[in-house]
């Protein structure tokens, strides 16, 4: 919603004026702002248009998730290069339900750019993988879905690995 410059100017706004509710006394209220300028930078960092979006994803609203991403007008300049990476990756997991090749691309940048967990990484290739395995282009599959394991250090996707090497074997 609002863009990064002005997350900033807020934060600092606000702590300047946590510093002067301390010289004047008022220590609850310094505290308050300084609590308010931990969320404009908490907000910088994680794009509020693309936690809501992850909320809507979390209750499988494709749509709803599609609604909130597309206020995001020019993402190049409105949000840091993870969050870039994020918003390609949300982009992915909508298209794949519609159109591989679109949902390729978009899975493709979202690695590009990177994403801050490596869990989510994780799972972006091995989605993509997916992808590639189902256009039969079994090397890359075989190749995304070994990055994949490397990644995923807690054995969350564990079993979805399995299933796809096997699924491989049979190609």
């Amino acid at each position: 919603m609002f863009p990064k410059l002005i997350k900033i100017v807020l934060a600092i706004a606000s702590i300047g004026y946590a510093v002067y509710q301390f010289i004047e006394g008022y220590i609850g209220n310094g505290i308050a702002m300084i609590f308010l300028a931990g969320i404009f930078v908490f907000l910088y960092y994680k794009n509020e248009l693309i936690l809501l979006s992850f909320l809507r994803l979390r209750k499988q609203d494709f749509e709803g998730t599609q609604r909130w991403l597309n206020r995001i007008k020019k993402p190049e300049s409105a949000l840091t290069q993870k969050q870039q990476g994020y918003f390609y990756f949300l982009h992915g997991v909508i298209e794949a339900q519609k159109n591989l090749t679109k949902a390729e691309r978009h899975f493709k940048k979202a690695i590009l750019l990177g994403l801050s967990m490596k869990h989510d990484l994780a799972m972006a290739k091995l989605s993509l993988a997916g992808i590639v395995m189902q256009k039969r282009r079994k090397r890359e599959a075989t190749l995304l879905l070994n990055e994949a394991k490397k990644l995923d250090k807690q054995n969350m996707l564990a079993d979805q690995i399995k299933l796809m090497q096997q699924q491989l074997k049979k190609i």
